[in-house]
């Protein structure tokens, strides 16, 4: 177990991210529970990279959501339709994943949907430089449905009350602090479970992140590094 500063952790990932030893983009994969911390933690670690000079796509799977409609026919707060409804895994590895991975092409497409405007998407496709980095965050990604996508697995571990008090200070304007706790304690948090106990994703994460006080974190590496 390692702790430090903030920075001290984007340099022990960074390490992590070169010592992949892949022919092929590297895909790093940011998991962990809503307002974790995970899109934040991929956002820095983006920059470290591209200030190396490494070649960044920046992706997340809010871009792989199925239409609105499809995510909730279970139920606006349905926990089963959290785990099993929201995601097009098939187009994530069909558009992103594969094209970026062995054999794969290069040329690929960093999302197929938007959320804002409940459509989809057809980006023209991009082709990455072999040495480039993917950098993609979100819920589930450890799920057998995307086994084999990542090369370098993160964990975002933060106590779910942790995240139910900062999703009340982040969604603030977006939806009252009583629909916040609604969403997080009916829906994502019992999906999170479901996903805990079939997955184990933290045991099978190459870093483990604990992000409960986000400036003075703590990691585990079990990869490189």
């Amino acid at each position: 177990m390692h702790s430090g500063t903030r920075d001290e952790l984007l340099d022990h990932l960074a390490v992590a991210v070169g010592l992949v030893a892949v022919d092929h983009p590297t895909r790093v994969g940011i998991d962990g529970p809503p307002a974790a911390g995970k899109t934040t933690l991929a956002d820095e670690l983006a920059a470290v990279l591209r200030a190396e000079g490494r070649d960044v796509i920046r992706a997340t799977i809010e871009g792989f959501l199925f239409p609105r409609a499809q995510r909730y026919r279970r139920g606006e707060y349905s926990a089963l339709a959290c785990y099993h409804d929201n995601h097009d895994y098939d187009a994530l590895n069909r558009v992103l994943l594969e094209p970026l991975g062995p054999g794969g092409d290069r040329r690929f497409r960093s999302a197929v949907y938007d959320r804002a405007a409940d459509i989809s998407l057809s980006l023209p496709p991009s082709t990455a430089a072999a040495d480039a980095v993917l950098v993609f965050d979100g819920v589930f990604l450890q799920r057998p449905e995307l086994a084999g996508g990542w090369d370098l697995r993160v964990f975002v571990s933060t106590p779910f009350e942790e995240t139910v008090a900062r999703a009340r200070v982040r969604e603030r304007g977006a939806m009252s602090a009583e629909e916040v706790e609604r969403r997080w304690r009916e829906r994502y948090i019992p999906s999170q479970r479901i996903y805990f106990a079939a997955v184990s994703p933290l045991d099978h994460a190459d870093v483990v992140v604990h992000n409960d006080v986000p400036q003075h974190p703590t990691w585990e590496l079990r990869t490189g590094g």
